[in-house]
């Protein structure tokens, strides 16, 4: 029994769903992280109640779930935030479900569910409709999806206080990235609103959203994958601008990253930081520096690291910064060495009570796109022998998770219903925008090819995309339009190298030791068809990628 919330919790598997169905009661599900401050208030004011815990012990089975451990039982199951309350079939079905519930509203919900199962058992259940829908909405590729993307992003600009939407109000890093070449006035205001509401001033990094459409009510945890994406747009913005005030949150967020959540003995990124208790955060600077630190996840995570270290190399390409480059050499050694294996990149690191035997060898598509990222980000600003790892994760994703022209989030077996797929879509969008880089890195066409259908296998339903998915938009284009590539007859580091990472679109792609005919000591660029003429100097250089792009 769980000390905390007196709920006899199980561990997710089938010996809990078989125990459901052996005492024909529903499950009780759950899904909880290690940074969500509402979930530790409803262990200890909802799951802390004698009464309600015994009601649960005797009439559900109850399963708890890390969502960050747990990544498909996350996204089949989850109510739209944590902590989700879900209530299962013994098969694993969807009765319903709800957020945070405090203890009045636990107390209706459990006899409104019992009482449900009492009079229609598994006939309540569903099975939600993402994982019904066999085949996603196929169309062509045009100019218009870029458009109708740009026109989704203006329609939900928020004039007053930046960002899109109203509330809650997420950074978007892929949003921000898209406009910062289509809309650059509405990126810039957006990524000031960014800074000036989100980023912690006294220790860096970014809070993970404000819960108000003016940015208020602040939630402060900190999230790796989300801290890295902020890292690579704001890498991105001073690319664009030149501007010290895009370039310090970058820099303060890599020191964040790089002290608080690095973690020393798996030599990579810890997960997430918690809000900590007493609002810690909210203190002025001298009473911050007495006060503990709130709580961090150790764990590590491949997908997540896989996005810190592309966002540390883009950092690094831009400013030359030493201890960015050392620490993204480090996790991406850790990501090859112990979490890499044939292409299948392990979703985390076992810790301190599991071996690694115990932990399932599956790919995840998300974890696999920013594994290749982080391989090829290693292969062009560093030079590194990555490109091996590069074909062997896509190629293991392409055999393994494609199904039809687009791809599935893992291979569907296991408890309840992870036995069915999944299609993201920005997984897919993520995977795909990779192959388009991994296809100029090393010549071999199959992957753009990959990248056009697996795109077009979703284009029938492009016009309803949100901002979310801004993403998909800027892959669109670099399939439609191709991505500027600059490739460089020089080792990585040199100065014509170096030169062509400054060129101020961060969508293209630089080839370091390039033998294709590129003369040894000059760059070249290209755009489709187009090619310049060749380069010896970052001033040549520059001048040539601008006659292209005239």
């Amino acid at each position: 029994m769980d000390d905390v919330t007196r709920v006899e919790w199980r561990e997710w598997g089938q010996a809990a769903f078989d125990e459901a169905a052996e005492s024909d009661i529903p499950v009780l599900l759950s899904l909880t992280a290690t940074w969500c401050d509402h979930c530790h208030e409803m262990d200890e004011q909802t799951y802390a109640e004698p009464r309600i815990a015994a009601n649960i012990n005797d009439r559900f089975v109850p399963i708890r779930v890390d969502a960050d451990r747990r990544p498909r039982v996350r996204d089949r199951y989850n109510m739209g935030g944590f902590p989700s309350t879900v209530f299962l079939a013994p098969d694993g079905a969807l009765l319903t479900g709800a957020g945070y519930l405090g203890p009045d509203g636990m107390r209706q919900v459990l006899d409104s569910v019992g009482t449900m199962w009492e009079a229609k058992g598994e006939g309540a259940s569903r099975i939600p409709r993402p994982l019904r829908e066999d085949e996603p909405p196929a169309g062509t590729l045009s100019s218009g999806i870029e458009e109708s993307m740009l026109g989704q992003l203006t329609e939900n600009y928020d004039e007053v206080a930046g960002g899109w939407g109203t509330e809650p109000k997420f950074p978007l890093p892929d949003a921000l990235e898209f406009a910062l070449k289509r809309d650059r006035e509405m990126a810039l205001r957006s990524f000031d609103a960014v800074s000036a509401n989100l980023l912690d001033e006294y220790e860096g990094g970014f809070y993970r959203f404000g819960a108000e459409a003016d940015w208020g009510g602040i939630q402060h945890e900190k999230l790796l994958d989300s801290n890295a994406a902020l890292v690579r747009a704001f890498s991105n913005a001073y690319l664009s601008t030149g501007r010290e005030e895009y370039q310090k949150p970058a820099s303060r967020t890599i020191e964040y990253l790089t002290t608080t959540l690095w973690n020393a003995d798996a030599d990579a990124f810890a997960n997430s930081q918690a809000p900590g208790e007493g609002g810690s955060y909210t203190l002025e600077a001298s009473d911050r520096e007495g006060a503990d630190a709130p709580p961090v996840d150790p764990g590590v995570f491949a997908g997540p690291n896989g996005l810190a270290v592309e966002a540390l190399l883009t950092y690094y390409s831009y400013t030359d910064d030493e201890r960015a480059r050392r620490y993204a050499e480090r996790a991406l050694e850790t990501l090859r060495t112990d979490l890499l294996e044939d292409g299948v990149a392990t979703h985390r690191l076992p810790e301190a009570d599991e071996s690694a035997e115990s932990l399932e060898r599956t790919p995840l598509l998300l974890t696999q796109a920013r594994t290749l990222r982080a391989a090829l980000a290693g292969a062009s600003v560093l030079g590194a022998e990555t490109l091996d790892d590069a074909r062997a994760v896509a190629d293991v994703t392409i055999d393994r998770l494609r199904d039809g022209d687009s791809f599935i989030d893992a291979p569907a077996r296991g408890t309840g219903l992870l036995d069915r797929s999944l299609r993201p879509l920005d997984a897919n969008v993520a995977f795909a925008d990779a192959l388009v880089d991994l296809a100029v890195l090393t010549g071999e066409e199959r992957y753009r090819t990959v990248a056009r259908e697996t795109l077009e296998d979703f284009a029938g339903a492009s016009d309803r995309f949100g901002v979310q998915i801004a993403k998909y938009g800027s892959a669109a284009a670099r399939m439609l339009d191709d991505p500027l590539v600059v490739r460089v007859g020089t080792q990585a580091g040199s100065d014509l190298h170096r030169a062509a990472f400054r060129v101020a679109d961060h969508e293209k792609v630089v080839v370091p030791n390039a033998a294709d005919g590129v003369d040894r000591g000059t760059a070249r660029v290209e755009r489709g068809e187009r090619v310049s003429e060749p380069a010896e100097t970052p001033e040549k250089l520059s001048e040539q990628v601008r006659s292209l792009l005239e």
